[in-house]
């Protein structure tokens, strides 16, 4: 893989007349009673805690949940919203969030409130302590699970499968709540539904991955888009495709520029190779 370079991490108290160090980007849909209870949580896990924006990327929601976000955009400056003209999927949601966010680091959780907010402050300090010159992903680990027993045994398949192919050593990359650099997710070649295979990408590209445990809670609002026969129609394709991209990642690269001590970094671009 190559390796991945950046620069100095930032304190966590970041100054937010320098623009926000965090960005914490959901994308929804039809969640009109979960978005204004979690934007309140949002804002109670990192007041004091760093400069931070919030951007809920509304994909095609077909309920109040716009209305909402507008009528919480009114009150919370630190709020952006992004709407998708059609529904295009969690996938294209991040991608418009971390293509719009203004922080260095990104944070992402779901919108069905299932992600606990209060965790986040957990992941930038994991980020804190372990951050270098290489490139860092932090993910979270459900260890309490709060799904149904075909949805948690499913998802245990298919964690064992992707470790087992694509070698990303994670427990849970199922989980939602994720910290990475924004430059790092930028650099990851964009297909749908790869917010499935986020810590395979990030080792792709010469990253370190850490997970953290945190907590998980039912959904009390809202119903669940979560349905097994459909991700496995998709994922099959995706694994393989995956597996591919993997193998086609340069190898063992780095490049030193004349006069620089340190590498820069140099990963594969759109992912295919020179060769």
């Amino acid at each position: 893989m190559p390796e991945t370079h950046t620069e100095p991490a930032e304190t966590l108290s970041t100054d937010a007349r320098s623009g926000p160090l965090l960005s914490v980007v959901v994308p929804v849909l039809n969640e009109e009673d979960n978005v204004g209870p979690l934007i309140a949580e949002i804002r109670a896990a990192l007041e004091g805690v760093c400069a931070y924006e919030m951007v809920f990327v509304d994909d095609g929601s077909t309920d109040a949940t716009a209305e909402t976000l507008a009528a919480q955009r009114a009150e919370e400056p630190r709020l952006r919203v992004l709407t998708h003209s059609r529904r295009c999927g969690q996938s294209s949601g991040l991608r418009s969030g971390i293509s719009a966010a203004r922080g260095r680091l990104i944070a992402t959780l779901d919108g069905d409130g299932q992600n606990d907010p209060a965790d986040i402050p957990a992941l930038l300090q994991a980020w804190r302590a372990d951050a270098g010159t290489t490139a860092l992903m932090i993910t979270g680990h459900r260890v309490n699970r709060r799904d149904t027993w075909t949805k948690r045994r499913a998802s245990r398949f298919a964690n064992a499968l992707r470790r087992s192919l694509l070698g990303d050593d994670n427990p849970d990359t199922g989980c939602s709540l994720k910290l990475f650099e924004r430059a790092l997710f930028l650099r990851f070649p964009y297909f749908d539904h790869m917010h499935r295979f986020l810590p395979a990408l990030a080792k792709r590209e010469g990253a370190r991955v850490s997970v953290v445990a945190v907590n998980h809670r039912a959904r009390h609002a809202g119903a669940s888009k979560y349905k097994i026969f459909d991700r496995l129609a998709v994922g099959i394709p995706d694994l393989l495709g995956m597996m591919w991209l993997m193998r086609r990642a340069p190898k063992n690269l780095s490049v030193i520029e004349s006069g620089i001590a340190t590498a820069t970094e140099a990963g594969p671009r759109d992912g295919v190779s020179d060769d």
